[in-house]
């Protein structure tokens, strides 16, 4: 059985539980959304679960940021099709939802209060954007990628043996 994973908001407001094949925060996002949305060491690190078992209790304190996308090609900005859930009350980062693709949605790792699986390597991603002052700790065995890497949340699981049934 997927692993559950029960989260929260920093002042308690939304507590949330979801179940997930793919629970390892091994993956770093460097992009402008994900560190200014969420803080912490210049990146994010979203998590995949099944969207179909997302339990939210105090969604009356739920709020959904859409960001804007600029395209360095194009001067036209685009709003993006995810949902980034926080809290209105206290501003925690608590998941991603994006409608594309319906069966997912993507907890922050920053928001699970469960014990989470210790990576045996991970994948900085979106390096192109990071900011100035981060210094990626990227370590022997661990992949880099100026933008999204081929491989899946689920594929990396499966290839590492961390795919939880």
């Amino acid at each position: 059985m997927p692993l559950l994973l029960k989260g929260s908001c920093r002042c308690g407001a939304v507590r949330f539980s979801v179940r997930s094949h793919t629970p390892v925060p091994y993956q770093l996002c460097y992009c402008s959304i994900c560190r200014k949305q969420q803080g912490g060491g210049g990146y994010a690190i979203n998590l995949g679960a099944d969207s179909a078992t997302l339990e939210v209790m105090g969604d009356d304190a739920l709020g959904v940021y859409r960001a804007e996308i600029e395209d360095e090609e194009r001067p036209v900005c685009e709003t993006s099709t995810g949902e980034r859930n926080f809290c209105t009350k206290c501003g925690s980062a608590l998941w991603l939802y994006d409608p594309t693709w319906p069966e997912l949605v993507h907890p922050f790792a920053s928001a699970i209060d469960t014990d989470l699986p210790v990576p045996r390597e991970r994948t900085h991603l979106m390096l192109k954007y990071k900011a100035n002052w981060v210094e990626p700790d990227i370590r022997r065995g661990d992949k880099a990628f100026d933008l999204y890497p081929q491989e899946s949340i689920a594929g990396w699981h499966r290839r590492t043996g961390m795919w939880v049934e």
